[in-house]
């Protein structure tokens, strides 16, 4: 079952398609979505990772979080439901 993760620190001029290619290394990705400003169109500087199972999660949370990425540390962990 597929497991969605929390991306926070993106650089803001990473695009989808390269926190893909970060992700992959980790396992299989199913969906890539960096979460953008409505009025400007800027990335806001988070996003969701969603890998295709439990395992791929885990690898890609050991593999990047508290690591560099695109210039930035970022934080990755398990996405929690919106409140």
């Amino acid at each position: 079952m597929a497991k969605k993760l929390f991306v926070g620190g993106l650089p803001f001029r990473m695009t989808e398609d390269e926190l893909r290619e970060a992700f992959a290394k980790a396992g299989a990705v199913a969906s890539v979505a960096i979460i953008t400003d409505r009025m400007s169109g800027r990335s806001k500087g988070f996003g969701f990772v969603e890998m295709e199972d439990d395992s791929a999660a885990g690898a890609a949370i050991s593999m990047w979080n508290g690591k560099e990425l695109g210039g930035r540390v970022v934080s990755v962990n398990e996405a929690r439901p919106r409140a």
